[in-house]
């Protein structure tokens, strides 16, 4: 039977370069696959995934509202598709979310979510929330914090190179995002008081 996985991480992880090889591999053994990726920030119709170390590829745009099931459904009936893949899978909602199993539980399709758990604030994104609780396979892609721990968390940069502990969740421009254990990003979001000033932390 086919599954629903979500494979997430923090920032820079390299989420994008497993989807990206993960889709090669289905074709270079002559399948087909549909690759999705948010396009709330995105402008047009044609979306790109692409990876920080310069693998990109075509993909199809989801936005709030789309049906992700009927689009699946209908170009399975002329091609078969062999796996659905999805970026950036925070931005789903939670009703698509269920339609991706449907995807996986009706049309016995396996569909493999890449995307963040928590935003820079430590909150849940609405379809991280639902894939934690109904994918079939949760799969932790792991990276490191600048101490050397397990970075779980992130913390959003600025233009000025501060640390952002309000603002809108998602914020698309000159913003950078950095990925921390949780002990130095509660000291970078002043939750706890740090023990250094290494890093982005004000005096």
């Amino acid at each position: 039977m086919a599954k629903l996985y979500f494979n997430y991480a923090t920032m820079n992880a390299g989420k994008t370069t497993m989807l990206l090889q993960a889709s090669y591999n289905y074709r270079e053994r002559g399948m087909t696959t549909m690759l999705f990726v948010a396009g709330h920030y995105r402008k047009g119709d044609s979306g790109l995934i692409s990876s920080r170390i310069g693998l990109e590829t075509e993909a199809e745009m989801f936005r709030d509202g789309d049906d992700l099931f009927a689009r699946v459904a209908e170009h399975h009936d002329h091609t078969t598709v062999h796996c659905v893949f999805v970026d950036e899978a925070q931005f789903l909602e939670e009703e698509q979310v269920w339609q991706l199993a449907r995807i996986a539980d009706r049309l016995n399709i396996p569909v493999m979510c890449y995307g963040l758990r928590t935003d820079f604030q430590g909150k849940l994104f609405s379809g991280s929330r639902a894939l934690l609780a109904i994918a079939d396979d949760l799969r932790e892609v792991r990276t490191i914090c600048r101490c050397g721990r397990k970075a779980t968390m992130v913390v959003r940069l600025g233009a000025d190179g501060k640390v952002a502990r309000q603002g809108d969740q998602v914020a698309i421009g000159k913003d950078v995002y950095v990925s921390l254990c949780r002990r130095h990003w509660e000291e970078e979001m002043g939750r706890a008081t740090p023990d250094d000033f290494i890093g982005f932390m004000e005096p």
